[in-house]
């Protein structure tokens, strides 16, 4: 399931999009999960945010800035949290900081949409 999420992430950091919803995200990676069923939730939460911590280990971008909740502007408390334990500050002034989430979206598209990154890193 990882390696689905991540190729599905990294495509949406390249394309015109640049966002997804959890919906669209289990839909385009062929997941097959509930999200009204809060374990499945859980599930999905955790395998994004495994993929963020092993991106960040790795010096690239939290590709989890670019997953939202449908109808939301930002991210959920999820993922200041993730932020907060990656080192990025408390979690709570991040999500008041309406640059931090563009700035992290931002890194994604940069960093994925340059070949050498691309070919390199997927």
């Amino acid at each position: 399931m990882n390696a689905r999420v991540r190729k599905k992430l990294i495509q949406v950091a390249r394309g015109r999009a640049h966002l997804m919803s959890f919906q669209n995200l289990i839909y385009e990676a062929e997941l097959g999960l509930n999200l009204d069923n809060p374990h499945e939730k859980s599930m999905l939460t955790e395998v994004i945010d495994e993929i963020s911590e092993r991106e960040h280990t790795a010096g690239r971008p939290l590709l989890s800035a670019l997953v939202r909740i449908k109808g939301q502007k930002n991210q959920g408390d999820n993922f200041f949290r993730l932020c907060e334990r990656l080192g990025y500050g408390n979690w709570k002034e991040l999500k008041r900081n309406s640059k931090f989430v563009e700035s992290q979206r931002e890194a994604c598209r940069q960093f994925w949409q340059d070949k050498k990154n691309f070919t390199s890193y997927l």
